[in-house]
């Protein structure tokens, strides 16, 4: 999960890139916009693929129940955020959406909630 956190945030980065140049009337390159696409499509996969493994392995492992702590509560909202981000994301991809502040914000909130996540699920570690 961290390789996946790290991989949100080199997304992230390259979205604020495309934000800062947005704002300031300075022309996007289509290179930075490749690069937040390269990195955010297979952080999200990556995050979500993360969140299905996390009660699977509480179930086949440890013999929990699942989504009964701080950590699974939080990791369904993240999930949440994700799916919505990916799902607006894609919306402004196609044209089909000018949401750039509120799919930045759940980008944000998602990368934010996912590093709560992470710190919340360390108690979790055998």
């Amino acid at each position: 999960m961290v390789a996946s956190l790290t991989v949100a945030a080199l997304a992230l980065r390259a979205g604020l890139v495309l934000r800062r140049s947005r704002r300031g009337d300075r022309r996007r390159t289509s290179l930075s916009r490749r690069a937040h696409l390269r990195l955010a499509k297979p952080a999200v996969g990556l995050l979500l693929a993360g969140f299905i493994a996390g009660p699977l392995s509480v179930l086949a492992l440890r013999d929990w129940q699942p989504f009964r702590t701080f950590h699974g509560g939080l990791g369904m909202l993240v999930a949440g955020l994700l799916i919505a981000t990916a799902l607006m994301g894609r919306r402004l991809e196609t044209g089909r959406s000018r949401g750039f502040d509120a799919h930045a914000l759940l980008g944000l909130l998602a990368l934010l909630g996912a590093a709560v996540a992470a710190v919340a699920g360390f108690i979790l570690l055998p």
